[in-house]
C-alpha cells in the first residue's frame, strides 16, 4: 500500500479495510488479521493499526471477541451504511473542488452526465 503523506496513516489504512469490506474482499462477520500481522504487511507501526481497530471498533465496523480476535461486523446495514457515507464524502470533496473552479451546479451536472456518456460506451 502507498500512503500520500497529506492524510494520516491510520485513516488510509480504514479507507482501504472499508473497502475491501464494501468490494466483498472481506466478509461480513470475517476474522480480520492482528493488529501486528496487518503492520508487518503494511510495513507501518503496530500502534498505527491499534489505532486503526480501535477507530474501526468505535464505528461499529468491527468488533472485538477477548481472546479470539477484530471481526468485521455482520451488519449488512452498517455495510450500506459506511458506503453511502463514503459516497457522500466523495461528492462534498466534488462538488467543493468544482465550486473553487467556478462551475455551476448545471455545469457539474452536464459534465457528469458527459462522463456517464462516456463510460456507458466503452
Amino acid at each position: 500500500m502507498n500512503f500520500e503523506n497529506n492524510v494520516p496513516i491510520y485513516v488510509q489504512i480504514m479507507d482501504h479495510i472499508k473497502k475491501d469490506i464494501i468490494h466483498g474482499k472481506l466478509d461480513l462477520g470475517e476474522k480480520l488479521l492482528s493488529a501486528r500481522e496487518y503492520a508487518q504487511n503494511l510495513n507501518v507501526n503496530p500502534n498505527t493499526m491499534v489505532r486503526v481497530f480501535g477507530e474501526l471498533e468505535r464505528e461499529g465496523i468491527t468488533f472485538t471477541k477477548r481472546g479470539v480476535g477484530t471481526f468485521i461486523t455482520e451488519s449488512k446495514e452498517k455495510v450500506e451504511n459506511m458506503k453511502r457515507e463514503m459516497a457522500e464524502e466523495m461528492i462534498r470533496n466534488f462538488v467543493k473542488g468544482m465550486q473553487e473552479l467556478g462551475f455551476s451546479s448545471n455545469e457539474m451536472i452536464a459534465l457528469i452526465k458527459s462522463r456517464l456518456d462516456k463510460e456507458a460506451v466503452q
